[in-house]
């Protein structure tokens, strides 16, 4: 029997380069504190299936100087309702441009998508980077 369509490398780079609203931030007036942020209601796009994927979005970090604010964090995340990217390349992704905009300490994003098809997936990113 025949497969449908292979998943392809532009399947796989969906969503990886577009164009977010700017994160926000704001100067750090404390030191020693982890802020968690968690987003209930993260949607976006399967690239290969147009299917629409929910999850929750948990930002954790250890600001330095500066913080996320939170507005623009909304307006940010909102910006990947209408975006094809998988869960691995989208949390990924979010946790770049937090590194990006607040330098932080230390960063976990972590990804968990609702269940479909009988699975259920997590996804985890940490800044910085471990390369093993």
């Amino acid at each position: 029997m025949p497969r449908k369509s292979e998943y392809t490398p532009q399947h796989a780079a969906s969503g990886r380069e577009a164009k977010f609203p700017i994160l926000e931030t704001w100067p750090n007036q404390y030191r020693g504190y982890e802020i968690t942020i968690t987003i209930p209601e993260y949607t976006s796009i399967c690239p290969r299936t147009g299917l629409p994927d929910f999850g929750t979005i948990t930002i954790h970090y250890l600001p330095e100087k500066k913080c996320i604010e939170l507005k623009s964090l909304k307006y940010y995340i909102l910006a990947y309702r209408n975006l094809g990217i998988f869960y691995e390349n989208a949390v990924n992704r979010i946790l770049e441009d937090v590194a990006r905009a607040c330098r932080p300490k230390w960063a976990v994003v972590r990804g968990e998508f609702t269940t479909r098809g009988g699975m259920r997936a997590s996804v985890e990113a940490r800044y910085p980077r471990r390369i093993r």
